[in-house]
């Protein structure tokens, strides 16, 4: 009953509506009427209108205009961006708009997506292209000849616009720092006067099927009526069948909410156990194997589909490998348990006779590695503060595998190979094939042999004379990553002073070469220009040097190391020197490994 007389008042407010809207429409004086904000200002007329005094069919999705305070004509675009409107001309579909005296036009063009407008550029005489915009410190001068955007310069640096399509061997980016992409712009943005002339297409202004001038000029006759009455009664056709439906919707409302409810309930079950596959379904998820995605330690990976837009890498273990054994085992048993948002989901495995594979969740942007260890800034190009959320992700999901689980997971790979970015950049920590489990309250745990990537793997792990192996050896891990990540961004090659007189190029070194700096009261800012990037590289630096301490008991655990990375730093002081008391042996073998892995 209570549904009944909803309907029937819904019914009855939405014909008072209609016939509202009907009358309103049926008047002639509409004031669709030519405007303009000022005598000296533009005529404003279809398929433009003025937002305060003109309904909204009087003009085009996208073409509304308003009169500022000084009796201005002002077109506002996607994002609250404001322009000043001189001159529109119908005949050739144009618009001549300034931005506003203290605003930079190229730093407003990054805010706005012109495909979300009506508007484009106009087409000639000017030529269309992607540009890079790059903040370059003083110290670049190989970019001299080329003109810089004066409204995005100051002291010491500029701002140059690059054409996308250079090739990083054709230009030198060194003490660059990339701030954004625009799109298919002419050249005439980044040295002209604030000035633009944007063009409609002439679909915009095609005025004779507009509702607004069918009304001014349709004749008077015996038709009008009925042209007046076919949209009433539409409208009551329209509610009629509104009424009906909503009466079918209440009548099964319960059993879709039950329904539902089964179905949620359902899918959310299936999510937290990974599904068995056949080797017939990977076949098919797989494409017959089609697209390869790379090599890993234990085999190839495939890009795969799941049914809809679901996609999955999918690797095949060789049947002649140590990981189609136990480490396969390891992995589904260890990771079935895992749901992070920093841990990569396990959504699958196939053990078909011989066949071995593991289905993981598809990860766009790959690993970190090709991130942190390229030159091919303008495909792998990520800002320090992105690195510093990377770096954070990390730490937060190693947090969760040591003290999220009702078991302690110890990692023992954790590397830069083993971290994939999501689309959205979002770190995820995967393959779990040399991970333990331990309970909590668990202070070290045994090992029959060293395992992990050499270069990363902790002094205790190699000689128990540094202690005993537990979740520290993964922080240890994590601040080698840290390091690295800080070293990769370099722009420099380091040099380092030993002892023997010689001197040592390369990353391997630049753990010792970084505290040294920091010890001695230096800085990273006469590397990295940007005191806000040179603080975050500096923040973890200090946190990458209190992970690598030789002896665990000296590590932080990963919750106050989350705590340190999501600081400003300014409290944070520099650990005792890890590399004074080292053993030279375990030393020498993570430098190398270091060494080799980059090369």
């Amino acid at each position: 009953m209570l549904g009944n007389c909803s309907g029937a008042v819904l019914a009855f407010f939405c014909f008072l509506l209609a016939l509202s809207f009907c009358t309103k429409l049926a008047s002639a004086d509409i004031g669709c009427e030519k405007t303009r904000c000022s005598s000296h200002a533009p005529t404003i007329q279809y398929p433009f209108r003025l937002q305060s005094t003109q309904p909204q069919k009087c003009g085009e999705t996208g073409f509304d205009l308003s009169c500022s305070e000084n009796h201005k004509t002002m077109l506002e675009l996607p994002l609250s961006v404001k322009l000043a409107v001189n001159k529109i001309d119908y005949k050739s579909h144009t618009v001549h708009v300034t931005v506003p005296d203290g605003l930079c036009l190229p730093k407003l063009l990054s805010h706005l997506n012109m495909s979300a407008t009506p508007f484009h550029f106009l087409e000639n005489p000017f030529y269309h292209a992607n540009y890079t915009l790059f903040n370059c410190s003083s110290m670049n001068t190989a970019l001299n000849s080329y003109s810089s955007i004066s409204c995005l310069s100051g002291s010491g640096y500029k701002v140059y616009a690059l054409n996308s399509s250079l090739r990083i061997k054709d230009v030198t980016l060194s003490y660059c720092t990339k701030l954004y992409d625009l799109p298919s712009v002419p050249s005439y943005v980044f040295h002209q006067q604030n000035d633009l002339i944007l063009s409609w297409d002439e679909s915009c202004d095609n005025q004779t099927n507009h509702e607004c001038y069918k009304i001014l000029h349709k004749s008077k006759g015996p038709w009008k009526k009925v042209e007046i009455l076919a949209p009433i009664l539409l409208f009551i056709l329209i509610l009629l069948l509104v009424i009906v439906l909503y009466r079918v919707r209440y009548t099964s409302q319960k059993d879709k909410e039950n329904q539902a409810r089964i179905e949620n309930f359902l899918e959310n079950y299936r999510a937290l156990k990974p599904t068995r596959y056949s080797y017939a379904d990977i076949k098919r998820i797989t494409s017959n194997f089609k697209n390869e995605l790379g090599q890993g330690a234990y085999g190839m990976v495939y890009k795969g589909k799941l049914s809809g837009e679901i996609f999955v890498a999918v690797k095949l273990l060789a049947s002649s490998t140590t990981g189609n054994g136990p480490e396969f085992i390891n992995e589904v048993v260890t990771m079935g348990q895992i749901h992070h948002v920093n841990v990569v989901r396990l959504v699958g495995f196939c053990a078909d006779g011989h066949t071995r594979a593991l289905v993981y969740e598809y990860l766009p942007n790959g690993s970190l590695q090709k991130f942190i260890s390229t030159t091919d800034f303008k495909n792998h190009f990520l800002s320090w503060e992105k690195l510093q959320e990377i770096a954070v992700g990390i730490a937060k999901g190693i947090e969760y595998l040591h003290q999220g689980c009702d078991q302690r997971i110890l990692h023992f790979d954790i590397k830069p190979h083993n971290v994939l970015l999501d689309h959205h950049f979002i770190p995820k920590i995967s393959d779990f094939g040399m991970a333990k489990l331990c309970s909590k309250d668990q202070s070290a745990v045994s090992m029959t042999a060293a395992r992990g990537t050499v270069g990363y793997i902790a002094p205790e792990v190699f000689s128990r004379n540094f202690g005993n192996v537990s979740y520290k050896s993964d922080v240890y891990s994590f601040g080698m990553l840290l390091l690295e990540m800080v070293g990769g961004r370099q722009n420099v090659n380091v040099n380092v002073d030993v002892d023997d007189g010689a001197k040592r190029t390369g990353v391997g070194y630049f753990p010792e070469w970084i505290y040294n700096q920091l010890e001695q009261g230096g800085d990273l800012r006469e590397h990295i220009e940007v005191e806000k990037y040179a603080n975050i590289a500096k923040k973890l630096a200090i946190v990458g040097l209190s992970c690598i301490q030789w002896h665990p008991v000296d590590r932080p655990s990963m919750q106050v190391v989350v705590h340190m990375l999501d600081g400003d730093g300014g409290n944070l002081s520099l650990p005792s020197n890890p590399f004074a008391s080292a053993d030279p042996v375990i030393m020498n073998v993570n430098m190398l490994g270091r060494q080799l892995h980059r090369e």
